[in-house]
């Protein structure tokens, strides 16, 4: 059985960001991915990157291959109600707060980059069983030019959904769907995104090239009716959204997302630690999901990297996986209650709740320490926290 020191499951944008980060650290490092090389490439999903982001993968040095639309001002505010509050980029010096790019792009560069460091990566390969037995895990495997067994000191568990019903995971479903679409507008977007919060849910629309991206977040069965309607009728009802602010002039493919709250309580096990979707989903809002799986990979990075000078070494110990744990849980849980305290504020129509978000968004506007904090918040996680 062929032995490594790290098994990444997972190479989409998270998986291929820890084998790269690790790519001078000595390690030998492998990544298993079930799909076809070309699928991670054509991921349509668009993130937001924070601009924390940007200096991670800056250091990663791809960030040059990352065609990426900037946010030099978020404009927040609610329908229906008084209340709003500008963040810009010019308040920090800073040339944009975040960018935005397809999810497939971001891989696309990572994987290029991976490559050119000579990473191997199983293309097309399950990943079956894991199996703790002493200093090593054994991983069943399950592809064209896979091993049947792999022996790694540690995995990286960096790909696939949460299993509802694991004891060790906590679960809230929002009885929210997104539906993720790409418009087009009058005019230019001037960089600006707008979060505009409705009793129904958030609504995003995030510049995206020439055009805005936009994150519809709807009950159930209102995503069903929005579905149905044909794109003249969908594009009235977000104009009606947004309102004057932007004039959408014709919409793309709609895609739907049931919007559900899972995380690991402990995102490391025995010789395993989990990251990215495979350790915590997290509701749009915000757009924090992939900036804090980011900021885990880096984090647990420098760790490895460190630790890896040191007599003995060995990638999977316990106390090192603990360590890491300890040193991510005031960004990871702080993350986790920020953006689901977002939604429970702001996705309801309750008179009194409504003026004390409106009456919360203008203290944001004109109390600049406020505001201030909530934008590095946003760009840095706990990094914001003196």
């Amino acid at each position: 059985m062929p032995q490594r020191d790290l098994l990444i499951v997972g190479a989409g944008p998270v998986g291929l960001a820890l084998a790269l980060a690790l790519k001078d650290s000595g390690l030998d490092v492998v990544l298993a991915d079930a799909r076809p090389r070309e699928a991670v490439g054509s991921d349509p999903r668009v993130l937001a990157l924070a601009h924390g982001s940007r200096l991670s993968l800056e250091r990663l040095g791809v960030w040059r291959d990352i065609a990426a639309t900037p946010i030099e001002t978020i404009h927040v505010s609610q329908q229906g109600g008084f209340g709003r509050s500008l963040l810009r980029a010019g308040d920090y010096e800073l040339p944009a707060l975040g960018y935005v790019t397809a999810a497939g792009t971001l891989a696309g560069a990572l994987r290029k980059a991976v490559d050119a460091a000579g990473i191997p990566v199983l293309d097309q390969t399950e990943v079956g069983t894991l199996t703790p037995n002493g200093d090593m895990v054994s991983a069943e495997l399950a592809g064209t030019d896979a091993p049947a067994r792999l022996g790694a000191r540690l995995v990286a568990c960096a790909e696939g959904g949460l299993r509802a019903g694991d004891a060790d995971v906590v679960e809230h479903d929002y009885g929210q769907h997104a539906l993720i679409s790409v418009a087009r507008v009058a005019g230019a977007h001037h960089h600006t995104a707008f979060e505009r919060f409705t009793s129904d849910g958030p609504v995003a629309f995030l510049p995206y090239g020439k055009d805005y991206a936009i994150v519809h977040v709807a009950p159930p069965t209102q995503a069903d009716t929005l579905l149905a309607l044909d794109d003249d009728a969908y594009l009235a009802s977000l104009q009606a959204k947004i309102g004057g602010r932007v004039h959408l002039t014709a919409i793309g493919e709609r895609l739907r997302y049931p919007l559900v709250l899972r995380y690991r309580r402990h995102p490391v096990g025995e010789r395993t630690v989990w990251l990215g979707n495979a350790a915590q989903t997290l509701h749009p809002v915000a757009g924090q999901g992939f900036n804090l799986a980011l900021r885990d990979v880096c984090s647990l990075a420098d760790t490895l990297r460190r630790q890896a000078r040191q007599p003995g070494f060995d990638p999977g110990a316990p106390a090192l996986l603990a360590g890491h744990a300890r040193a991510r849980q005031l960004d990871r849980f702080g993350t986790i209650r920020f953006t689901d305290t977002l939604v429970k504020l702001f996705s309801n129509d309750l008179m009194p709740l409504r003026h004390a978000r409106g009456a919360g968004l203008f203290l944001l506007d004109i109390c600049p320490p406020l505001r201030h904090f909530v934008a590095k918040r946003m760009m840095f996680g706990a990094r914001a926290w003196p």
